[in-house]
Protein backbone atom coordinates (compact mmCIF):
# COMPACT_ATOMS: atom_id res chain seq x y z
CA UNK A 1 0.00 0.00 0.00
CA UNK A 2 1.64 3.38 -1.27
CA UNK A 3 0.60 6.53 1.42
CA UNK A 4 -1.47 9.52 0.49
CA UNK A 5 1.04 11.91 0.15
CA UNK A 6 -1.59 14.48 -1.23
CA UNK A 7 -3.92 13.75 1.41
CA UNK A 8 -6.73 15.73 -0.67
CA UNK A 9 -4.78 18.82 -0.84
CA UNK A 10 -5.34 19.11 -4.53
CA UNK A 11 -4.06 22.79 -4.45
CA UNK A 12 -0.69 23.58 -5.80
CA UNK A 13 1.79 26.56 -5.90
CA UNK A 14 3.99 24.80 -8.88
CA UNK A 15 4.07 23.03 -11.73
CA UNK A 16 4.89 19.53 -12.32
CA UNK A 17 5.09 19.23 -8.42
CA UNK A 18 2.06 16.83 -8.37
CA UNK A 19 0.76 14.95 -10.93
CA UNK A 20 -2.73 12.30 -11.23
CA UNK A 21 -4.01 10.02 -13.45
CA UNK A 22 -7.34 8.55 -14.15
CA UNK A 23 -7.96 6.27 -16.88
CA UNK A 24 -11.73 5.32 -18.18
CA UNK A 25 -13.27 3.38 -21.07
CA UNK A 26 -15.02 4.31 -24.16
CA UNK A 27 -17.37 2.39 -26.56
CA UNK A 28 -17.02 2.53 -29.51
CA UNK A 29 -18.86 0.66 -32.77
CA UNK A 30 -15.26 -1.43 -32.62
CA UNK A 31 -15.83 -2.26 -29.08
CA UNK A 32 -14.14 -0.95 -25.91
CA UNK A 33 -11.09 1.47 -26.15
CA UNK A 34 -9.15 2.21 -23.18
CA UNK A 35 -8.46 5.99 -22.73
CA UNK A 36 -5.90 6.85 -19.38
CA UNK A 37 -4.49 10.54 -18.71
CA UNK A 38 -2.07 12.13 -16.51
CA UNK A 39 -2.74 15.42 -15.46
CA UNK A 40 -0.85 18.17 -13.93
CA UNK A 41 -2.71 19.54 -10.94
CA UNK A 42 -1.01 23.33 -11.14
CA UNK A 43 -2.42 24.01 -14.26
CA UNK A 44 -5.28 21.20 -14.39
CA UNK A 45 -4.03 20.16 -17.76
CA UNK A 46 -3.68 16.92 -19.41
CA UNK A 47 0.19 16.44 -20.05
CA UNK A 48 0.36 13.01 -20.92
CA UNK A 49 -2.32 10.31 -22.37
CA UNK A 50 -2.97 6.99 -24.08
CA UNK A 51 -5.60 5.60 -25.78
CA UNK A 52 -5.70 1.56 -26.25
CA UNK A 53 -7.92 -1.14 -27.14
CA UNK A 54 -6.94 -3.51 -24.76
CA UNK A 55 -6.55 -2.24 -21.00
CA UNK A 56 -3.11 -3.19 -19.79
CA UNK A 57 -0.32 -1.35 -17.45
CA UNK A 58 0.69 -0.34 -21.20
CA UNK A 59 -1.68 2.22 -21.92
CA UNK A 60 -0.97 3.95 -18.57
CA UNK A 61 2.57 3.59 -18.97
CA UNK A 62 2.58 5.19 -22.53
CA UNK A 63 0.68 8.14 -20.68
CA UNK A 64 3.08 8.66 -17.82
CA UNK A 65 5.86 8.23 -20.71
CA UNK A 66 4.40 10.96 -22.65
CA UNK A 67 4.01 13.12 -19.69
CA UNK A 68 7.58 13.19 -18.56
CA UNK A 69 8.77 13.46 -21.99
CA UNK A 70 6.69 16.77 -22.84
CA UNK A 71 7.44 18.03 -18.93
CA UNK A 72 10.82 16.74 -18.50
CA UNK A 73 10.24 17.12 -14.85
Amino acid sequence: MIDNTLARQFDVDAPDRAWVTDITYIRTQEGFAYLAVVIDLFSRRVIGWSLQSRQTTDVVLQALLMAVWRRKP
